[in-house]
């Protein structure tokens, strides 16, 4: 009962929440626990639906929603990743999902976007990418940010991204992700909870994003 109180007053206490969410996780944290990601995309189709609040100073916040959540499992061998991927292919049943593994990319369901993305590197998507541009004859000197980002896998910025565990980042999303909050949870990934998730995004929008200026 008294979780469930706690939980509900920190969800009260959030006005906005990021649009893009990155989770970065070890391939054995995937092995432990391949439920967590099912689970987390619950928590977010949660928070999209919370109504507006009213605050005194600031007003009637907007009711924003999370629009993408997307989870990098750190694995580069394949060997027991058939253990997770049919836990992961669940997620289709409540929202989106764009799962990537090898060279293979499956979309099924419907709903908020979440993207697995399973041992792939930010290196190796950067140089895809100039793969692309070449292939499709773009003179270096017509090459500018918005042609690269159009280029990419991956074609958004997350606003946050979380690593479970406390554990460094990857090198996942190097280009995306620079002007994103970092936040690192002690907690590992097994026993990530919500109100831990409820915690980081109240942290996030108390936070001033300055892009880089």
């Amino acid at each position: 009962m008294i979780y469930w109180l706690y939980e509900q007053m920190l969800s009260w206490q959030i006005r906005m929440v990021p649009r893009q969410i990155c989770f970065m996780i070890s391939g054995a944290d995937m092995a432990v626990a391949p439920e967590k990601c099912m689970e987390i995309t619950g928590w977010c189709n949660e928070l999209s639906g919370l109504p507006a609040k009213t605050d005194a100073a600031e007003g009637v916040r907007e009711n924003s929603s999370i629009q993408g959540l997307t989870f990098h499992i750190n694995s580069r061998s394949p060997v027991g990743q058939e253990k997770y991927l049919q836990e992961l292919k669940k997620i289709s049943t409540v929202a989106r999902l764009v799962l990537h593994y090898g060279n293979t990319e499956e979309v099924s369901g419907a709903g908020m976007e979440v993207v697995v993305a399973i041992g792939m590197s930010g290196r190796e998507e950067i140089t895809a990418c100039i793969r692309r541009l070449v292939k499709d004859g773009i003179a270096p000197g017509d090459i500018d940010e918005k042609t690269l980002e159009s280029h990419l896998t991956f074609r958004y910025d997350p606003d946050i991204v979380i690593k479970s565990g406390g554990d460094h980042l990857t090198d996942f999303l190097i280009w995306q992700s620079v002007y994103s909050e970092l936040f690192f949870s002690d907690v590992n990934w097994k026993y990530f909870r919500k109100v831990d998730f409820l915690r980081i995004l109240r942290d996030y929008q108390s936070r001033m994003r300055r892009f880089g200026k």
